[in-house]
């Protein structure tokens, strides 16, 4: 594996590279916050007490942000324009209420779209694997593959599949202040100026947060834990304010649903897939 110090010429030259390793630490407040910050209710003990706490799975990608931003910080692309297209999550073994994990993370590939370039940016730990896809653009046109087109969508040699009940996910106003406090505090989730510098006249949601509020609403349609998690995927489509409430439909069979989230007709998360399990 390439190392992140080697001259660069383009940005297909940050395949394989090393965004090296680092230790996070957390507090059972810290994941206490999180699960408030994406949506779970003061009655959901198991994720909002200490006495009885089970991590939510997407709280690790918290924790893991430092991956796709060492890529942005070593100037691989314009932080400014870059875009959170997509993000995958596969969980190897529960986030325990509080603790540490050594994570390291990579550019796992990069895909040239032509006018714009996609970083694929994954963590690696004990307890999960992280992707993002981070759509960047002016950075394409450096002769390298396209790429898939996105992520897989089915639900696993569906056999009996069963439409759920659309279902709303209600954002809040003040979601995307109290999400910063999770770790991402990009400015154009709370300031207007910032907002209406890349063409958005409010704040936005984060969508992870976004993401994860999804999941929430998810688990408790088809009667599943949501710190059962095991694996989710997403695409980001359009951005959310908070406050708005949006539509949340899934093809379900049996612990694992493909989703889509929306907003009037316009969808907001597209390609969605989850499975949960004990």
């Amino acid at each position: 594996m390439g190392r992140a110090d080697d001259t660069v010429t383009n940005a297909g030259d940050w395949a394989g590279r090393s965004l090296g390793e680092r230790t996070v630490a957390w507090t059972e407040r810290d994941a206490i916050l999180y699960a408030l910050a994406v949506g779970a209710k003061a009655t959901e003990l198991d994720l909002v007490h200490e006495n009885r706490l089970r991590t939510l799975p997407t709280f690790g990608l918290t924790l893991a942000q430092w991956g796709p931003d060492a890529l942005g910080a070593a100037g691989a692309f314009d932080t400014s324009r870059g875009l959170h297209g997509a993000q995958r999550l596969e969980v190897l073994s529960p986030l325990p209420p509080s603790g540490e994990l050594t994570m390291s993370a990579s550019v796992e590939a990069v895909w040239d779209k032509g006018s714009a370039a996609v970083f694929e940016v994954r963590v690696d730990s004990a307890c999960f694997v992280a992707r993002w896809s981070i759509f960047a653009p002016g950075a394409g046109g450096f002769g390298g593959e396209r790429g898939p087109g996105g992520p897989r969508t089915a639900v696993e040699s569906a056999t009996h599949t069963r439409p759920l009940e659309k279902l709303p996910v209600e954002t809040f106003p003040e979601q995307a202040a109290l999400y910063r406090l999770c770790g991402d505090r990009h400015a154009i989730h709370i300031d207007p100026e910032a907002a209406r510098a890349i063409g958005q006249e409010r704040p936005i949601l984060h969508g992870l947060c976004t993401m994860a509020a999804s999941l929430l609403v998810l688990a408790r349609g088809v009667g599943a834990h949501p710190a059962d998690l095991r694996t989710a995927n997403c695409r980001f489509t359009a951005p959310v304010v908070p406050g708005d409430v949006l539509e949340l439909k899934a093809d379900v069979t049996g612990a694992a649903a493909a989703f889509e989230v929306g907003k009037g007709t316009a969808p907001v998360l597209g390609s969605g897939f989850a499975r949960f399990g004990e």
